[in-house]
């Protein structure tokens, strides 16, 4: 099979940028268990990998839909609805999706210091069976709180926040019988209230008065609370989340470089350019060519 450009309607992917993962490795409640890479390929028909020298992080794949197979070790191994399977970090392994029957997946690349815990889970199938307890959506919805506070940002409360989320997430693969319930999402706040205003506003130029305004705070205030609560600075943040966003137009669009640039409000394409391997240590090309998932 041969392999086809990612294009699935209804795709979505956050790959963490290298100076996060810095900091996810120094932390001391993260560096333990966290997320690299994480998305969701719905009816994804020519979905293929393939790894000579595997991946630096495991890979969890659990197929929501549809059908799918891996193959380590040159055994070919079927996935089908319900089924998931962890591939070890540095085994050499090829995945797709079936040709008939495209899987549905959700994915995520995951390491740290204590990751080989779910050793038991490496390089094989495991399949959840169906029954009323197995409560099947509550799983997604944890899979989803994960991905909405990555894209709500980087500051250290929401990476915090997800490294115990994929605890969780993991102990409802690992622990099955166990697995009840998900946390409710949190309140909204200030800051909160905030990032959504910033994320609702990716394709403006905007000043910290633009902001400040839109939460009824002076400009000092908010920038000082700001920090204060994620740890980093207000446009530095909203430049984050602009970044963020073009990496999923250059995932899951035909759109130009220069055209995503102006899209996410940056007059000068060079300058976007600049401020994109600022954060993510690659330039918009080098991110566009790197295979995710």
């Amino acid at each position: 099979m041969g392999e086809k450009r990612d294009g699935f309607e209804g795709q979505k992917a956050i790959v963490i940028p290298d100076d996060i993962r810095q900091t996810l490795r120094n932390n001391e409640l993260t560096r333990n268990l966290y997320i690299t890479d994480i998305g969701y390929y719905p009816k994804a028909e020519g979905h293929y990998r393939h790894r000579n020298n595997g991946c630096n992080q495991n890979i969890l794949i659990y197929c929501h839909d549809g059908e799918g197979w891996y193959s380590i070790d040159n055994i070919k191994h079927p996935v089908k609805p319900n089924d998931f399977f962890v591939i070890e970090a540095g085994v050499p392994h090829t995945y797709a999706a079936s040709q008939g029957k495209p899987w549905s997946i959700y994915w995520f690349h995951f390491t740290g210091l204590q990751s080989h815990l779910f050793s038991n889970l490496f390089n094989q199938t495991t399949r959840i069976e169906n029954a009323s307890t197995e409560r099947y959506e509550e799983r997604l919805l944890l899979f989803e709180e994960i991905y909405q506070n990555l894209e709500m940002g980087y500051n250290i409360e929401n990476l915090q926040y997800v490294t115990t989320c994929l605890w969780h997430l993991m102990g409802s693969f690992r622990y099955i019988p166990q697995f009840r319930e998900v946390k409710k999402l949190k309140p909204t706040d200030t800051v909160q209230k905030t990032i959504s205003f910033m994320k609702a506003n990716l394709e403006k130029q905007l000043t910290i008065e633009d902001i400040a305004r839109c939460v009824l705070y002076s400009p000092s205030y908010l920038s000082s609370l700001f920090k204060n609560k994620t740890g980093i600075n207000l446009i530095d943040y909203f430049n984050r989340l602009k970044i963020q966003k073009s990496c999923q137009y250059l995932d899951f669009s035909d759109m130009k470089i220069k055209e995503i640039a102006y899209k996410m409000g940056f007059s000068d394409p060079y300058y976007f350019s600049k401020v994109f391997t600022k954060y993510m240590n690659m330039s918009p090309m080098e991110y566009k060519k790197k295979k995710k998932g």
